[in-house]
């Protein structure tokens, strides 16, 4: 406890919500961190974000900004520099409760809200996130670490959700089905599910709470966020632009703190009726477990080990720009982040030797700085996996061609890292290092790369260089993985299906897919029809 708060969830505890994996552990840790004052340059982009209203310390429950009702805080640090951006409400199950309970209320009325008018609220809502992007961008470099031009396009690309899913709240259809009998008539409804727990990680700190708040919201549901602790920034200064959207008191919430006391209470309460989830495949097994005992919706967006395999045949610079985008977006730390670099062997010394050229033109640096195109890893943990996973395929053959050693900077940062003579047996291969690694393997066929591609339980994202176009649809129908960029790194679209097979989870989020986890099917059949 530091000042009558804490200063982080536990690195070493148990973490119930994270994007990466760790031990549980049966009780709630708190872990002191020695944390660094702030620079001036912070402390004046700090004074501006409070100023401006966005920088929210508190959490949104029916609309009224709470603290925790302990008075604990948490610290919010900056994983560059270590300093502490800001302390949070540490809320649990109680604050966790009263949101649900608020939500409730505000179903009752928000589900009977006409969809042109749900449309409206929406699209006032993105035209704000677009004209705080500056300042949401800056709150997402303080407290995630990314570079501010790749948080302030997080901010568009999480605002595009938004404005999608205001056009689609005008485009929840129902269906007459021809009857069987010929007094009576059947048709389908389709209705908000009811109160939505969102779940969401730190990485996206923006667009993964758009992605599905956006379509709740749309369909009228009403939705309690769960943020990562580590970014909370994002989601609360997201909520108050909402509420400055004019939708209404207890349609959003946002509880932050003791992730199991919050997500125990999201998952009891039967009044929660969808869990939607991005982050671990271990801490989605477990929530799928927890939606069990009261028979909840669930949709998950889990863990991947993207293969990108790139063929003989592959246009060499196309392959080198689309490998380094899918692998080095956001350090690494993506979940569609090409895991495994999968190269046919007459082209791998050719591009071992121009994709390492290309990596290591990659600027480090903290997120303000000019230039910076790979921040710092989100904490200590983190980076510490990295090595230990580097160690693992060094130790079996693995040869370090670029980097593979903490950056000069210190903190958490990393060199952009490539790795080569990388064999399935090694932890590189067998799970996602969620860091600036790029492993290279080689292979010899087509059956071989699709095997290999193939051998993992994730089945999430997949990417493939080539120019034959019967190729690209033998590997494309081949790949056991929800999506599949063909000569392209980045492929994420709020227009096109997002979502994995095998154990990278259920349902889809984005497209005009993503209204179905948000709505239930009612069958009506009328009788008697024939009665003057």
């Amino acid at each position: 406890m530091t000042l009558g708060g804490v200063s982080r969830l536990a690195l070493v505890g148990y973490r119930l919500f994270s994007a990466s994996q760790v031990p549980r552990m049966h009780s709630y840790c708190f872990t002191p961190i020695t944390s660094r004052q702030m620079s001036t340059d912070v402390k004046s982009i700090t004074t501006n974000l409070r100023s401006s209203g966005l920088l929210r310390t508190q959490g949104l429950i029916g609309g009224k900004w709470t603290d925790a009702y302990d008075g604990k805080t948490l610290e919010v640090l900056n994983p560059a520099t270590g300093e502490v951006v800001a302390d949070v409400s540490c809320m649990g199950r109680k604050e966790t409760n009263d949101a649900i309970s608020s939500a409730t209320d505000a179903f009752s009325s928000w589900s009977k809200v006409t969809a042109a008018e749900r449309s409206k609220c929406l699209r006032k809502w993105y035209d704000l996130l677009i004209a705080h992007k500056e300042e949401l961008g800056q709150l997402i470099t303080l407290e995630q670490g990314k570079p501010l031009k790749e948080a302030i396009g997080e901010v568009s690309y999480g605002a595009s959700f938004i404005e999608f899913f205001a056009e689609e709240a005008k485009r929840v259809y129902g269906d007459i089905i021809p009857a069987t009998l010929s007094d009576r008539r059947l048709f389908v409804l389709r209705q908000p599910v009811g109160v939505v727990g969102a779940i969401t990680p730190w990485n996206f700190p923006l667009a993964m709470i758009t992605r599905k708040v956006g379509p709740a919201l749309a369909c009228g549901c009403t939705v309690v966020i769960k943020p990562s602790e580590f970014t909370p920034l994002t989601a609360l200064a997201a909520a108050e632009l909402s509420l400055q959207a004019g939708i209404p008191p207890g349609a959003v919430n946002v509880v932050m703190g003791n992730a199991p006391d919050i997500g125990d209470a999201l998952l009891a309460s039967p009044q929660v009726r969808k869990i939607t989830f991005t982050g671990s495949t271990a801490v989605g097994k477990k929530l799928m477990a927890g939606a069990a005992a009261t028979v909840k919706k669930v949709s998950l967006e889990l863990g991947g080990n993207a293969p990108c395999i790139v063929f003989n045949d592959a246009d060499l610079d196309v392959a080198v720009k689309g490998a380094l985008a899918a692998k080095f977006r956001n350090s690494g730390q993506t979940c569609v982040c090409a895991n495994r670099i999968l190269v046919q062997e007459g082209i791998y010394e050719k591009f071992a030797n121009a994709f390492s050229k290309a990596v290591q033109d990659l600027k480090v640096g903290e997120g303000f700085t000019e230039g910076a195109v790979q921040g710092p890893l989100i904490n200590k943990a983190a980076l510490e996996k990295v090595e230990r996973f580097v160690q693992d395929a060094v130790s079996k053959g693995a040869k370090v061609l670029l980097g593979g050693k903490r950056h000069s900077l210190g903190m958490t940062f990393y060199e952009p890292t490539v790795i080569g003579d990388v064999k399935n047996d090694m932890l590189l291969s067998r799970e996602e290092v969620f860091g600036p690694v790029a492993p290279l393997l080689r292979f010899k066929t087509e059956e071989e790369a699709i095997h290999m591609a193939n051998d993992t339980n994730a089945g999430l994202a997949a990417y493939i260089f080539t120019t034959n176009v019967q190729r690209t649809w033998r590997v494309s129908e081949a790949l056991e993985y929800g999506l599949v960029g063909v000569n392209e790194g980045l492929i994420s679209t709020e227009v096109a299906p997002f979502g994995g097979v095998k154990q990278s989870g259920l349902g889809r989020e984005g497209s005009k897919y993503g209204m179905d986890e948000y709505l239930e099917m009612k069958y009506v059949c009328l009788g008697d029809m024939n009665r003057n």
